[in-house]
């Protein structure tokens, strides 16, 4: 049990959960989540931590297909310049291991946005809050319990 499987459960969602065998040493989490899954990776999406300021953290979820555009989520978050938070900051803040981030039951609840393309799938998949760990569940159900906005997020890579 982790603190994104409570938090949906306290919620009342609706989810599955779908495990794998993280392969030691992968850094490209996502992408391994999809392959390993057998998933479009339009529909797997990465949880990525941002400092905006000296100790303030704001989270983007985008399909692992893409990269995330910084100018545009710095117009969202009304910031000059958010930066990916050092692994060791996202680990404090969220409360996860790199590649086990989910943006589910985090220490802090931190401002979210989520990429519009999640609203185009019945279902996506996010980190369940471990390596290896994949929770299926609806994008509006995901909105909903991160508080998250919807923008444009993701370019193709």
């Amino acid at each position: 049990m982790t603190p994104a499987i409570s938090a949906v459960d306290r919620a009342g969602i609706s989810y599955l959960l779908h495990e794998y065998r993280h392969a030691q040493g992968s850094a490209a989490y996502g992408e391994e989540a999809a392959r390993a899954l057998a998933l479009d990776p339009a529909r797997v999406f990465k949880t990525l931590v941002l400092a905006v300021q000296r100790r303030a953290h704001i989270v983007a979820i985008i399909p692992v297909s893409t990269r995330l555009d910084l100018k545009a989520l710095a117009g969202l978050a009304g910031c000059k310049r958010p930066v990916m938070a050092s692994p060791r900051d996202a680990e404090r803040v969220t409360g996860y291991l790199v590649g086990g981030i989910s943006p589910l039951g985090q220490k802090r609840r931190l401002r979210t946005w989520i990429d519009e393309s999640a609203l185009q799938f019945d279902t996506i998949f996010v980190s369940g809050g471990r390596r290896g760990l994949e929770l299926e569940l609806t994008p509006q159900a995901l909105q909903r319990l991160c508080t998250a906005e919807t923008a444009v997020l993701g370019r193709v890579s």
